[in-house]
């Protein structure tokens, strides 16, 4: 089977979490439509990637459906037609991080607790767990700041941190670093890769290649819609098939 196919396993050497089968631990998208006002915003025939840990990183010009897959992913909105198939035939635990945070005007730990409140977590043990979760962030001393008066790279975190204290099993970012500087970039970069190698299921939408070549396993490369080119990193960037992807990476496909 070509590479530019998409319904193709992007990882080229399964981790060793992975099962013996393959397809135990695969999330297929079958025959998925989605319309919006009369108008294609999303046909995928067929494309199937593993979940157990690791990061997919969504790529494409604006316009190519990156957000909306997430959403689909996450079951925020469901589809015209087609099936989304997760292993055991059960949708995991999810969590998702838009471009636009929602912070509660509380403080850091608060935000925090909020979340473990919602999961039914005992009040003695929350305190711990909120250490835990700002640790993680690199938020410890902010614990008492309000969430709303920290910097941007420092909400992004926090954000992130809420996400992870869902237990997800598959985390679902949408442009996770936009208008982040460097430095605030290698922080919230960092948290992924630990959460991938924690066993998360990670789907990243980034227009930043660089970031994706320091963080994707393997890329899904969508335009107008439609899913042209599947594979594992570095490969996939290396030796790009399609006219679409080569002019994507060259910065001359934007839309």
């Amino acid at each position: 089977m070509p590479r530019d196919t998409p319904s193709m396993d992007a990882t080229p050497n399964p981790s060793p979490r992975q099962s013996d089968d393959p397809m135990a631990s695969m999330l297929q998208i079958q025959n998925v439509i989605l319309n919006r006002a009369e108008r294609e915003i999303l046909n995928i025939p067929l494309w199937s990637v593993p979940i157990q840990g690791g990061v997919t990183a969504l790529i494409g010009p604006n316009g190519a459906g990156k957000t909306t897959l997430l959403r689909l992913l996450h079951g925020l909105i469901e589809p015209n037609a087609g099936t989304i198939s997760w292993p055991g035939g059960q949708a995991p635990s999810r969590a998702i991080l838009l471009q636009s945070p929602v912070l509660l005007r509380r403080t850091a730990a608060a935000n925090i607790d909020f979340i473990l409140k919602r999961r039914g977590i005992p009040s003695d043990q929350r305190p711990h767990q909120i250490a835990e979760s700002l640790a993680q962030a690199r938020l410890e001393d902010c614990a008492t700041r309000p969430a709303r008066h920290l910097s941007g790279g420092q909400k992004r975190r926090l954000a992130l941190a809420q996400a992870l204290a869902q237990a997800p099993r598959v985390l679902l970012l949408d442009e996770p670093t936009a208008g982040l500087d460097p430095t605030a970039t290698v922080g919230v970069e960092h948290m992924i890769s630990k959460a991938a190698a924690d066993g998360i299921a990670v789907f990243i939408s980034s227009h930043e290649l660089g970031q994706v070549r320091r963080l994707a396993d393997r890329a899904l490369f969508l335009h107008a819609g439609k899913p042209l080119e599947a594979g594992p990193l570095p490969s996939l960037f290396d030796d790009p098939q399609s006219r679409e992807l080569i002019a994507f990476l060259q910065g001359d496909l934007t839309w």
